[in-house]
């Protein structure tokens, strides 16, 4: 059901500028890329006709059925703590609305530093918690129901920390809204890290 629905429900935000931020991203990406979690095809629009090849990974069967009927682009499934993907296999590594719903996301990070080549490019774009304490208190409170309502996702996630706290190396970091969200899941980041480059 929340797969069936998954588009239907992001309409409104995607129309209202959530569109325009997933192509002012992914505008930033080169070379071999991989994007991790694509869920229902939301991305693939907005990446550039100019990258070399796009992979895409989506661990749940019922989004990544919808993906195949979008694509020709190879759809591996895999979760993004264990990518299947060989060291140093990407110039850039994409994900959109993703962290918040990983399980593990200190070992997702460490998985799209190992899969990127030295120097890499990682463009994400996350709703975190927020800075406002009181948006945060109430983040923290409705963690439980929200999960249960968005398949997993955890509301109250500090998601810019645990980039920051990775081996990848940030580049830049925006604050923004994501449009026509809820208060608990209105605050995001956007930006872009690197991979250690070689020696």
């Amino acid at each position: 059901m929340f797969a069936w629905g998954y588009d239907r429900f992001l309409a409104p935000a995607e129309d209202a500028g959530l569109a325009d931020m997933r192509r002012e991203l992914l505008a930033e990406a080169s070379g071999r890329c991989l994007e991790i979690g694509a869920g229902t095809g939301l991305n693939l629009p907005h990446w550039p006709d100019s990258v070399d090849e796009l992979v895409l990974t989506e661990p749940d069967p019922h989004m990544s059925a919808q993906l195949r009927k979008k694509t020709n682009a190879s759809v591996v499934n895999a979760p993004a703590e264990r990518l299947p993907f060989a060291d140093d296999s990407f110039d850039t590594v994409g994900l959109t609305l993703v962290l918040c719903t990983v399980p593990d996301p200190v070992s997702a990070l460490k998985e799209i530093d190992r899969v990127l080549k030295p120097g890499g490019r990682f463009l994400f774009l996350e709703h975190v918690r927020s800075e406002d304490p009181g948006v945060a208190r109430w983040q923290d409170r409705l963690e439980t129901p929200w999960k249960w309502f968005g398949d997993g996702c955890h509301c109250n996630r500090d998601t810019l920390a645990a980039i920051e706290g990775s081996p990848l190396e940030l580049d830049a970091a925006e604050r923004g809204s994501l449009p026509k969200a809820l208060p608990i899941v209105r605050p995001m980041v956007s930006g872009s890290a690197r991979a250690a480059a070689a020696g």
